[in-house]
């Protein structure tokens, strides 16, 4: 079934479906990692993307139960130059045509994934529209100039837990919470308030590894409640959409970190920078892969990381944070710390299932902040 792909500037590539009919829209964005698409489909920071995989077969090893990053798929379609349809996996329980399908997501296949990596490289990333009903660029390429730019975008409410859940057993369980916040914890760990604003759950998996006892609650849970929760340090997942659009939960940060040590990635570290007074812009075309140098400034040490970002931090020249890490191709923020209170946070992704795992040892170091203490009142 043909399809044809139109972005917002005009540009056109023709395809063909591999999932059925479809007709949707969402920012196109590129991600350079050969393996990993499972991963991409279902982390929630994906919200609102159309994603091209770069690496030209998608799909070889099917989907694996294990590899799950949340319960569903978040991103609006996956673009590739060929799927793979008879995977050869002995982890595998379905093909990548039929995961998709069943989560109702779009798939194109045939497409130039060069040049439309290419271009969003020189002109951008941008909004566009895919269909296999509608042959007319032109009809095509107003509806994607009337989709919503990603700047603004508040995006967390779409995939942001709506009640609290503890994680244990690899899997997220039913917690029960006292009406004012107080928590009734299992004794596996440091007990950790997580808020979940699109959480990858391999987060959850390596915060458990390092010894803490996560306990995930949404975006409203308030500063009252997290401090009778009985919690020793706060947790700020990943998620999508603009940072600068969030703003409660940007003044929910600057007044948690009066109260507890606090650490972040990527949309939980650029919320982090804003409440300590910095602020976010949009990147050119993202960072988006497993490929990333970042360069840790303490040591001087290159890291190779997993990003998956659309808009950096600018610290401003504050006096009372420093950079920690440092991206080397562009030379944008990877990491900060407050200079007297125990708050620190990465923009990339150490946690990342599909490796590289290079920066795994920054959650022993947020289990050091915290266990050192919680600031002076």
């Amino acid at each position: 079934m043909k399809a044809l792909l139109v972005l917002e500037d005009g540009f056109a590539l023709e395809g063909k479906s591999f999932t059925g009919e479809f007709d949707t829209g969402g920012e196109v964005i590129f991600t350079t990692g050969m393996g990993g698409y499972q991963e991409v489909l279902t982390d929630p920071s994906y919200c609102g993307q159309m994603v091209c995989m770069t690496y030209p077969l998608i799909g070889n090893y099917g989907i694996c139960r294990e590899d799950m990053e949340s319960a569903r798929i978040h991103c609006s379609a996956l673009l590739v130059k060929e799927c793979c349809k008879t995977p050869s996996n002995w982890r595998s329980f379905t093909s990548l045509p039929a995961f998709l399908r069943r989560h109702e997501t779009p798939g194109m296949e045939g497409l130039d994934t060069r040049a439309l990596t290419r271009h969003l490289r020189i002109h951008g990333a941008m909004r566009g529209v895919i269909s296999t009903t509608e042959k007319d660029p032109l009809a095509l390429q107003a509806r994607a100039r009337q989709l919503p730019p990603m700047q603004g975008r508040n995006l967390v409410p779409l995939v942001a837990a709506q009640k609290p859940y503890a994680w244990y057993d690899n899997s997220p369980q039913d917690a029960v919470l006292e009406a004012d916040g107080s928590y009734a914890w299992r004794g596996t760990g440091i007990p950790l308030l997580v808020y979940d604003f699109g959480i990858k759950w391999n987060i959850l998996r390596q915060l458990c590894l390092v010894g803490f006892e996560p306990l995930v609650v949404p975006p409203s849970f308030g500063v009252a409640a997290a401090r009778r929760s009985g919690a020793r340090g706060i947790f700020l997942s990943n998620g999508p959409g603009d940072p600068a659009a969030l703003d409660s939960e940007v003044a929910l940060v600057r007044e948690l970190m009066d109260f507890f040590p606090v650490t972040g990635i990527c949309l939980g570290h650029q919320l982090i920078a804003l409440a300590l007074g910095g602020r976010t812009e949009k990147l050119k075309f993202g960072h988006h892969g497993c490929n990333h140098p970042v360069k840790d400034l303490a040591t001087g040490k290159i890291e190779i990381s997993s990003q998956n970002h659309g808009f950096h931090v600018i610290l401003d020249g504050l006096e009372h944070v420093e950079a920690t890490h440092v991206n080397l191709n562009d030379g944008t923020l990877e990491g900060l710390r407050h200079k007297s209170l125990p708050v620190m946070s990465m923009q990339y992704h150490p946690e990342a299932a599909a490796g590289p795992h290079d920066g795994h040892y920054l959650f022993s170091r947020f289990r050091q902040t915290v266990e050192e203490g919680v600031p002076a009142q």
